[in-house]
């Protein structure tokens, strides 16, 4: 399917152009980055607190969000968790994480707390009124609380006793409800649980939809570890890229797609701070999801101008690269055109949890389609001007020896 025919437009004549449009939003990207004193790190990244939380339905994220902003907590971050979606087993999980105050057991405590009482505040729940949350008690407390209330009239040989049924109402709470229970009439079917016990528990505990499945505390080292990580993830991929195009053609090409990648991610973390988005580890799976894409963009051109190279040997090399991206055109509207309508769709509709990564590939989309002619291209052409090879006889003569070469491999 192509979308135009005979195309005729001389990309390399406006590569001015497009490096103007590069160099105006570098600028203004990496000016906004410094002005706010680097990028927005997520939690992942700058060390803080992860709570997370699991809801008897759907999480209500909007719900959650709104209460942390009224609780001062703006900055935190949620982030959906469906587990064992195929068996139909939804846990209606979310992290939430907000920044660790504070350092050791205490931090851990208080953004315990903080999110607890968040949650609370928001949803009214039961617990407000001074009762314990059985969703979240432990067997120890849950057994001292029934050897005082003593439903069975053990007296002092209670212990031993209540322990055994403790330990059965959390594993039943746990195993068969995941993790939350609904109504106490749920567990009259567990031995011991007899209306005795379920009054006591009605009368010392409410049942919130919600309850704490765990807490972690990210430090500063970690964060920064997390980091650097990244960092390097990006630099090996590029590498192997490299090396990969230098080996399938020269490495001029393949110093021309590494730049070109490099110039996506850099205009990318420009728009992350102008628009005020967090670097995020999903954030860095959108840009490495990316840097392929727009390799690969690139990687078609390229070997479109390999082919033309040995069908045009007398034209100007420049006029062989403006025919070989022509040729793609089509193919570069297609691909990128649905692909940028979906990422769209994505940011648009997919929620706040998703936000951040759309962006990321609505943004690499467009800066990654457009670095294939208006970046890449162009150095390889500007390249061999200045090696004195303006014609496509001398820009193909290497490259005809790299496909012999690997045809007698």
């Amino acid at each position: 399917m192509e979308f135009f025919r005979n195309v005729n437009v001389d990309w390399m004549g406006k590569a001015k152009y497009f490096v103007a449009l590069s160099l105006i939003l570098l600028a203004v990207g990496w000016i906004s980055i410094l002005r706010y004193g680097g990028l927005r790190y997520g939690i992942d990244f700058r060390g803080g607190t992860l709570v997370y939380v699991r809801f008897a339905g759907p999480a209500p994220v909007n719900q959650i969000r709104k209460g942390l902003q009224d609780a001062g907590l703006a900055n935190s971050s949620i982030q959906t968790i469906s587990d064992n979606v195929l068996n139909g087993n939804s846990q209606n999980d979310v992290v939430i994480g907000i920044e660790k105050k504070g350092e050791g057991d205490e931090a851990l405590d208080a953004s315990k707390q903080a999110i607890l009482d968040v949650l609370h505040k928001t949803f009214g729940t039961a617990n407000t009124a001074g009762k314990q949350d059985f969703n979240s008690i432990t067997p120890s407390s849950l057994a001292a609380y029934l050897t005082q209330k003593d439903p069975f009239s053990l007296g002092t040989n209670a212990n031993d006793r209540y322990n055994q049924l403790a330990q059965r109402l959390t594993n039943a709470r746990d195993k068969d409800h995941g993790g939350i229970v609904t109504n106490f009439d749920d567990l009259k079917n567990l031995d011991g649980a007899t209306p005795g016990v379920l009054a006591a528990l009605k009368d010392g505990f409410a049942l919130d939809n919600f309850t704490i499945r765990d807490v972690e505390v990210v430090g500063p080292k970690v964060g920064a570890q997390l980091r650097r990580q990244a960092i390097l993830a990006t630099l090996y991929a590029l590498a192997g890229m490299l090396l990969y195009i230098a080996f399938r053609f020269e490495w001029v090409y393949g110093a021309a797609a590494v730049i070109a990648v490099f110039h996506d991610v850099l205009i990318t973390l420009g728009f992350f701070s102008i628009f005020h988005f967090e670097i995020s580890l999903t954030v860095i799976a959108a840009l490495l999801t990316l840097v392929g894409y727009s390799m690969n963009d690139t990687i078609v051109i390229f070997d479109r101008v390999r082919e033309d190279l040995r069908l045009m040997r007398r034209e100007p090399f420049a006029q062989v690269v403006n025919k070989a991206i022509n040729q793609t055109l089509s193919r570069t509207i297609l691909t990128s055109g649905l692909t940028f309508l979906t990422v769209l769709v994505l940011f648009l509709m997919g929620g706040e949890v998703l936000r951040a990564f759309s962006f990321a590939m609505v943004v690499g989309v467009v800066v990654g389609t457009y670095s294939s002619f208006g970046i890449a291209a162009p150095i390889v052409v500007l390249w061999n001007k200045y090696r004195g090879q303006g014609t496509a006889a001398r820009a193909g003569s290497a490259a005809d020896k790299r496909v012999a070469a690997g045809a007698r491999r």
